[in-house]
């Protein structure tokens, strides 16, 4: 009788456990709609999720700026859909520094994976293109194609009420932040700190912050920032609106998103680069012309990404 109690209590417990994880919500990368094929992922121990397509002979290969790989799957559709002689495509959206990094070197490791895929187009931010072009010459030609504000992104509810910027310089705002080695963006962000608060409130958030814990310094802004917010381990994060208006208006996730004002905000423009030594140049000239194209461009405006002009 006692041995029946006893383990009727367990299968309870063991169930109570199992209907909470049910229900605990699953935020981890990857965030788009996988290709068709066998599905093995288990986030977040093997998860790879900023390289996308064919790495196996591809036919076009594409560096993207980390923060657009919401846009990426509708974009290389849209692309084989105008142009079905490119089947197999190649595509990666790391930071711009790391991309930029593995470019200068000729190999990325992931893991135990070692590429050495050429880009035949590279994107990035417009300065990041032009310091590029200036130290290495890399580019035979370059598009602007999308611009994109800043935000900031908290939990739904706005529990620590951030208004701005200057709310992140508080003691109890932990704050989710891109790392200047490797992410861009940073640039922009502090720029807007001294803005809203002058020296002081960038230094207080990248400096005294860092050393205290309540700044974290991401390495792949695009996913551990979000991810950060929703699983309640940072109060706020700056970040590329596309990237709250993701989060929030496509995958439904329980964030919410704080304008910054225009006087304080910064603007990025998008550019996209043919390498001068792209390994497939028609493949490169004809994706380039694509992105100047409406089709593209709609699927920008659908993720909600702004016009080059």
């Amino acid at each position: 009788m006692k041995r029946g109690i006893v383990s009727g209590a367990l299968l309870f417990a063991v169930f109570t456990v199992n209907a909470a994880a049910a229900k605990q919500e699953n935020y981890l990368p990857p965030w788009n709609p996988p290709p068709a094929g066998m599905q093995f992922n288990v986030p977040p121990v093997d998860a790879i999720a900023d390289l996308h397509g064919d790495i196996v002979d591809p036919q076009l290969v594409v560096f993207f700026a980390g923060n657009q790989f919401m846009v990426v799957h509708d974009l290389l559709a849209a692309f084989t859909r105008a142009h079905p002689q490119y089947q197999r495509i190649y595509a990666e959206t790391l930071p711009p520094g790391i991309l930029a990094s593995q470019i200068e070197g000729g190999v990325l490791v992931m893991g135990n994976l070692r590429i050495t895929l050429k880009p035949d187009v590279y994107t990035a931010g417009k300065d990041a293109i032009a310091q590029n072009q200036q130290k290495h010459g890399w580019f035979a030609d370059t598009y602007d194609y999308a611009r994109n504000p800043l935000a900031i992104m908290v939990a739904k509810g706005n529990p620590k009420h951030i208004r701005g910027l200057q709310d992140l310089g508080r003691p109890d705002v932990r704050v989710s932040m891109p790392n200047p080695q490797w992410e861009g963006v940073s640039k922009q962000i502090e720029a807007s700190y001294r803005k809203a608060g002058g020296e002081a409130l960038d230094r207080m958030i990248m400096d005294t912050k860092v050393k205290d814990g309540s700044t974290f310094l991401t390495q792949i802004h695009h996913r551990q920032s979000p991810l950060r917010v929703l699983q309640g381990e940072s109060d706020a994060a700056p970040l590329w609106s596309t990237e709250a208006y993701f989060q929030q208006q496509v995958l439904h996730r329980p964030i919410e998103t704080i304008d910054i004002p225009a006087a304080q905000n910064a603007v990025g423009t998008y550019t996209a680069a043919r390498m001068k030594n792209a390994p497939h140049e028609q493949a490169a000239k004809d994706f380039l012309a694509f992105m100047q194209s409406p089709a593209a461009q709609a699927i920008y405006r659908k993720y909600g990404f702004m016009p080059p002009h």
